[in-house]
This record gives C-alpha cells, sequence and structure tokens, in this order.
C-alpha cells in the first residue's frame, strides 16, 4: 500500500509515493527532452516549475532488445526520446544528509535504463539508510553518434548533467551532496572511468565490470562509423538525421554497410561507445586515465567468467583468460595504482555461478548488488541456484557496498588484496 508524498526542489514540489519504508520519486527530469533541435546535441538543463507527479516510473532511451536477454532476461519498459530523467529512493525527504549513491546502468551504451525494476533501489536504500538516485542517459546513436565539428560522447554529458543535479537538489530528498558515491556497472562503469578523466563532483566511485581492457574509440574510427551510419540512413547531413524517426536509427544500427564497418574495426567494441574526441574525453586517453586513478576512492572488480556471457564463449579457460584480459586485470590495476596515489582502493572477484554454461557470467552480480532476486527470478544465469545461498549472497554484497557509500571500509584488505564472492 503506498501513500503521497511531498518534496519541495528548486524547482517545484514533487509528489512522490511512500512504500513502507522508502519514498520513491520517478521521472523526474534533469535535462530538457532532447528532441528536435536538441537531438544529438549535449544536453540542456531541465525546465520545470510548480507541482509535478512523480509517482510512476517514467520512459527509458528508444533502444533494440538487449543482445544479453538470453542471459539476464528481459524487461519491459515505455521508450521515448524524453528520457533524461532520474529515480530516487530515499528513506525520508528530511535534513539528515544521508550518504547518496548514483547508478549508472550498463547494456553497453546500446540499452538499458536506470528506470527499471532490475534497478529498484529500494532495497538498498531502506537497508543502509542512504538515498538512491538511478539515472537514465541517451544509448546509441542518440547518445554517441561523433561527428567532426559537433559535440561528442553526449551520452556522457548526461551523465555528468545528472550528477550536477544530485549536488544541486539532494539535500531537499533527504541525501548529503558531499557525500556522493557514482556507483555503474559495464558501460556504467567505464563511463565512471571516463567521467574521472574529467573534473568529476564525486570522491567515491563503484566499477563493476568495467570493459577498461578495451580502452577508448578513437575519432578517425568513430568518424568511419559515422559515415557507414549515415549512409545507410540516405542522410547526407546530421540535420537530415535529426529529422528522421527514432525506428529509422535503431533498425540502422543491423545495416550491412554498419556492420562491416564496426567488423573492419576489429576492436570488439559496441557500435556507439565513448570516443576520444579531444575535447570531451582527451585524446591521450592512457595518460588521462592515469591521471584519473588519483580522483576518487574505488571498489572495483569483475565476474569470473565475464565472457560466457557473449556469443561464442563460455567458461573454458581461454575465456577466462578473454575475460580477465579485458575485464579483471584492468580492475585490479586500477585499484592498485588508487593505492599508490593515496586513495583507498578495494578489489573484488564475483564467482558465484550456478549455470553450468554460464557460470559467473557477466552481469550476474546484479541482483544481488540491488538484492533484486524477484526481478531477475526469470534470468537464465540464475538457474539452479539454491535460493537460500542467494540471500546469504545478496546480504554480504549489499553489506559491502552499503559499507562503501558510507565511506567505511567494506569488510576487507585493500587492495591489492582481492575479494571473492561465491
Amino acid at each position: 500500500m503506498t501513500e503521497p508524498v511531498l518534496a519541495r526542489l528548486k524547482n517545484g514540489e514533487l509528489i512522490g509515493a511512500r512504500d513502507h519504508s522508502v519514498c520513491r520519486f520517478s521521472a523526474i527530469p534533469y535535462a530538457q527532452p532532447p528532441t528536435g533541435p536538441l537531438r544529438f546535441r549535449p544536453p540542456q538543463p531541465a525546465v520545470w516549475s510548480g507541482r509535478r507527479h512523480a509517482d510512476q516510473p517514467g520512459p527509458v532511451c528508444p533502444q533494440l532488445p538487449s543482445r544479453l536477454r538470453s542471459v539476464m532476461g528481459d524487461f519491459t519498459a515505455e521508450h521515448n526520446e524524453d528520457c533524461l530523467h532520474l529515480t530516487v529512493w530515499t528513506p525520508a525527504v528530511d535534513n539528515h544528509k544521508r550518504p547518496v549513491v548514483v547508478w549508472l546502468h550498463g547494456g553497453a551504451w546500446q540499452s538499458g535504463g536506470g528506470a527499471i525494476d532490475w534497478y529498484n533501489g529500494a532495497q538498498l536504500s531502506a537497508r543502509g539508510d542512504v538515498v538512491v538516485v538511478a539515472v537514465n542517459y541517451r544509448l546509441a546513436a542518440l547518445g554517441w553518434l561523433f561527428v567532426p565539428g559537433e559535440t561528442a560522447n553526449c551520452g556522457l554529458l548526461d551523465t555528468e548533467m545528472a550528477i550536477d543535479w544530485v549536488c544541486s537538489n539532494i539535500a531537499d530528498l533527504g541525501g548529503d551532496p558531499d557525500r556522493i558515491t557514482v556507483m555503474g556497472q559495464s558501460a556504467g562503469g567505464f563511463n565512471i572511468a571516463a567521467l574521472l578523466t574529467r573534473t568529476p563532483r564525486f570522491q567515491r566511485a563503484i566499477l563493476q565490470s568495467a570493459s577498461l581492457g578495451r580502452g577508448f574509440r578513437n575519432a578517425e574510427q568513430a568518424e568511419r562509423l559515422t559515415h557507414a551510419f549515415l549512409q545507410s540512413l540516405h542522410a547526407p547531413t546530421l540535420e537530415a538525421a535529426r529529422a528522421l524517426p527514432t525506428d529509422a536509427l535503431l533498425k540502422a544500427q543491423h545495416a550491412p554497410g554498419v556492420l562491416d564497418a564496426l567488423a573492419l574495426e576489429n576492436a570488439n567494441r559496441s557500435l556507439f561507445c565513448p570516443v576520444a574526441d579531444g575535447e570531451i574525453i582527451a585524446t591521450d586517453c592512457t595518460q588521462a586515465l592515469h591521471d584519473a586513478v588519483a580522483r576518487a576512492d574505488v571498489l572495483i572488480g569483475a565476474t569470473r567468467d565475464e565472457m560466457a556471457a557473449f556469443p561464442g564463449q563460455d567458461c573454458s579457460p581461454a575465456s577466462r583468460a578473454l575475460g580477465d584480459e579485458i575485464f579483471g586485470a584492468p580492475s585490479r590495476r586500477w585499484a592498485d595504482h588508487a593505492r599508490q596515489k593515496g586513495r583507498q582502493a578495494w578489489s573484488y572477484s564475483f564467482d558465484f555461478g550456478p549455470h553450468p554454461h554460464y557460470g559467473a557470467c557477466h552481469c550476474i552480480e546484479l541482483p544481488f548488488t540491488f538484492g533484486n532476486l524477484d526481478a531477475f527470478r526469470a534470468a537464465p544465469m540464475l538457474e539452479g541456484a539454491d535460493p537460500a545461498h542467494a540471500r546469504v549472497l545478496a546480504d554480504a554484497v549489499q553489506r559491502a557496498w552499503i559499507a562503501f557509500i558510507r565511506g567505511e571500509n567494506p569488510g576487507w584488505a585493500p587492495a591489492p588484496h582481492v575479494h571473492h564472492f561465491a
């Protein structure tokens, strides 16, 4: 049984919903709708006033079905370009200044959203007495199309603006703007690394299975993919692409010419992803990332069988070695370098894998991070899991994550030690 709850922000009033011990405020706009002339452009701050209903989930960015749905299961959500929203879970709308965690979802920059049941932050919020914020950001071409002379990495700028919104408004929702942890998985974790190469407004970060070993795409590579993409759209200019329906942009992701151009890159990256454009992300990524490790305390790690989630891979030694090259080893190096730079840093490996083919694959830690095992009940990667053990493991993961979010030790020795969850 839910009941209305009111929050007064700088822009106006939000009417959210209280369910037991947590208040939820959904579909809060942090930026203007990135539609029409604002498509493919940097986000602009949201403009609204008066009273706004925030008791129903909002849409996520238009997208194709996830390539990992055969592993994780699938989700349902409305799709709309007007998606630059936040969802906030807070124990109370008061002035207690609780620690805040901002969630950046994964999905290879092509799929996912903060406003889906998988990432319901109610359990984390209630258990840890923390404020949880989940972010939608633009995906695929809408967020990551690279056109020379235009601003690149708009999806990254979305996340930066969302964090700015949190810094400016979270005190009115029971949070402390001076105690913000940014947490992300896969693409979301990589986005955190990219944000740390800039001027971050946070000093604690949780990076789960960030593909740091793949590095950034350079501008020349991105331009070739953009050329193939616009050709497939029969759009000679960016203005022409702005006028097309979103379905056309999504369909073009699978156009033969686009897939050929991606295959020629031979880098095993997603079609759209962060680009070292020299403005938003430095051209010298190695140096930028080297400097970034000094800007945040980190809890960072990977799963034992990362690659088993992807076609053609499994739990074999060769697949594990590839996963360690892309996800595991770079995460351990980040933690080691952060410690050398004077930051607090802890490493982990998630080794629980009940399914004989998928093992401890990419994304398998997510149900345990949020404690949302029911939301993942149809996930093939969890087939065979003992429910009692799963609950114990979720308890252990959440205890560690909440301790870190609250500025404490997660419960094991700092890097280079690696803690194993099994």
